[in-house]
């Protein structure tokens, strides 16, 4: 979140680069003094001080797994801060799969957000793919203990309009197919909607809502977090 300019004393707003998106969008990497922003248009996705609500998104999975060495896949880099949190979270022997559509994500995270990335690109137990996050899931069966959803800022294809195919219901299924037993799917989302939590429930999953704040210890922009445990049908 870059701070309002004043009109003399502000540090400058600097565009770093653009990333080009499949569907024709673009992804804008901003820089004020310390502060980085990554935009859709005129929409802030992500900026590096605000990351409460996307470390949640790992660790509130991670202490509901029954197990520590899970493998899990998480959709996006972003700025790394789920990725970092659930390298934290997860023992040694965990797998975690990143799946990236962008390449020029990748390329900030080595340049211009390395700082932030820390060492998490080159931890052992990362798995990092160049695919759209659906196609891993799909061609997955009982193969993740989470999947970790934080490509749009809620459960539509706002950013890469095929992301609809996430959260159709064919498209949840498939995400409760690709989970083991007892799985997780988590999705963030800077809103809430009770639609799309019927819609997880039809698709076979036990919905938790969880509202996390934005910015820790602060109550004014709050956050929305679905943690979706796989139904284990009797039987089955």
């Amino acid at each position: 979140m870059l701070a309002p300019q004043d009109d003399r004393t502000a540090i400058p707003v600097e565009l770093l680069d653009t990333a080009q998106l499949p569907d024709g969008g673009e992804l804008l990497l901003w820089r004020r003094g310390d502060d980085y922003s990554i935009r859709f248009g005129e929409d802030e996705l992500m900026g590096n001080q605000v990351r409460h609500s996307e470390e949640a998104l790992a660790t509130l999975v991670c202490e509901r797994l029954s197990k520590r060495d899970a493998r899990i896949l998480i959709g996006g880099l972003g700025m790394g801060f789920t990725l970092g949190a659930a390298l934290s979270s997860l023992s040694p022997a965990a797998e975690v799969v990143v799946a990236e559509l962008v390449p020029e994500i990748v390329k900030w995270a080595k340049g211009p957000l390395a700082h932030l990335f820390q060492d998490h690109l080159v931890d052992s137990r990362l798995s990092l793919e160049m695919a759209d996050v659906h196609d891993v899931i799909v061609r997955q069966e009982a193969a993740f203990d989470a999947i970790l959803l934080d490509v749009d800022n809620g459960p539509d294809g706002m950013i890469h309009l095929p992301n609809e195919r996430l959260y159709c219901d064919w498209g949840l299924r498939s995400a409760r197919d690709a989970l083991r037993a007892g799985g997780i799917l988590a999705i963030w989302s800077a809103y809430t909607d009770d639609h799309f939590v019927d819609r997880l429930e039809k698709a076979g999953f036990d919905v938790e809502e969880v509202s996390i704040p934005a910015l820790a210890g602060e109550e004014h922009v709050i956050h929305t977090i679905w943690l979706a445990s796989k139904v284990i049908e009797v039987g089955g």
